[in-house]
């Protein structure tokens, strides 16, 4: 039998508001779906590692940025920006940053902030 879910991240997502971000979460066809807003001056380690305790972010996140612009840049130093309409997929230990006076918007199918799986 065939199978049709649909959820909005409007009404239908769990919220949660860190410093300078905004993350709506959606469960669906059992797997979890982010939308994630982050001002501009949001920083990981300034914003959300004082939350979760981890020296940089330990989730691995995959996703596309649909507005703004973010860097990351990996423990060894590696680092990238990525912007509107780029997919990306970022592997743990990095921070991350906005980059500009425009907040960035993005869906990840992957990773949550201080979550390893």
């Amino acid at each position: 039998m065939s199978s049709i879910e649909i959820k909005n991240f409007a009404t239908d997502s769990d919220v949660s508001t860190p410093n300078n971000a905004r993350v709506e979460t959606v469960n669906i066809a059992g797997q979890r779906v982010m939308k994630l807003v982050v001002q501009p001056g949001w920083i990981w380690s300034k914003d959300i590692q004082p939350v979760v305790g981890t020296q940089s972010c330990e989730a691995k996140h995959l996703g596309v940025i649909v507005e703004g612009t973010i860097t990351c840049r990996h423990d060894d130093g590696t680092e990238a920006t990525y912007s509107a309409g780029d997919a990306y997929s970022i592997e743990p230990g990095h921070d991350a940053w906005v980059v500009g006076a425009q907040q960035a918007v993005a869906y990840e199918f992957h990773g949550v902030w201080g979550d390893k799986h």
